[in-house]
């Protein structure tokens, strides 16, 4: 199994050690290799809004260098982990708020990719407000039609992992292990009833408001999106 993981914060912290945990554990399974990416390293640029990859194919994106390689590793891999601290209002960091912007083309209304249809996801977070930082980057998800959007965040109110106590950090453990086993062996399920009521929705949008010549429409008549 490949997997894509993107670390939303350089810092390494309580975000990352849990990460290592669970990859740890799921590395236990010998035939998973992973690929990390660091930002802001694996994305320096802030998405500038401007719109390119909604109206043509992603590679008119002022950043195509760093969004290609990305694409490329999220398609060819079988699943994705993504993680992020909490980070101000109770949200992602800004780092990965920036890598899902610069990936918004894939979002049912513009150029979904089939191959995302049968992936999963895991999303890892702590802060006191993990669990808003992760709803979110979940949606991103589902809008693109990730089959299985799994999460763990940890509300803490530390700055150091290993401040906890021994009993917390052990307890903190456990469940990640369980996490990633039960992450290993999720199969493939039928989609979200919110992905199919997305691309239907999408699909009468493109074809009746988008129209012929625009490249949402095009894309999706190239792929016979319109008819399956």
């Amino acid at each position: 199994m490949e997997v894509a993981v993107f670390h939303g914060s350089p810092r390494k912290g309580n975000t990352y050690k849990a990460t290592r945990i669970f990859l740890d554990e799921l590395t236990k399974y010998r035939d998973v290799q992973y690929r990390e990416f660091f930002l802001p390293e694996a994305m320096p640029k802030f998405c500038t809004g401007c719109q390119l990859c909604f109206s043509n194919s992603y590679e008119k994106c002022p950043h195509s260098q760093y969004v290609t390689p990305i694409l490329n590793t999220i398609i060819n891999s079988d699943a994705l982990i993504f993680t992020t601290p909490h980070f101000g209002a109770c949200s992602m960091s800004s780092c990965m708020k920036n890598l899902l912007d610069h990936l918004d083309f894939l979002t049912m209304n513009v150029a979904p990719r089939v191959e995302l249809f049968t992936k999963k996801a895991f999303i890892i977070s702590t802060g006191s407000g993990s669990t808003a930082a992760i709803k979110p980057i979940k949606k991103y998800l589902k809008n693109w039609g990730i089959n299985r959007v799994y999460s763990l965040g940890f509300r803490m109110f530390i700055d150091r992992w290993d401040k906890m106590t021994q009993r917390k950090q052990m307890k903190f453990e456990k469940k990640l292990r369980k996490a990633a086993n039960i992450y290993y062996h999720a199969p493939q399920k039928s989609p979200y009833i919110s992905t199919i009521f997305m691309y239907h929705i999408s699909k009468f949008i493109v074809k009746k408001y988008v129209g012929i010549g625009k490249y949402p429409y095009e894309y999706w008549k190239e792929k016979g999106f319109f008819n399956n």
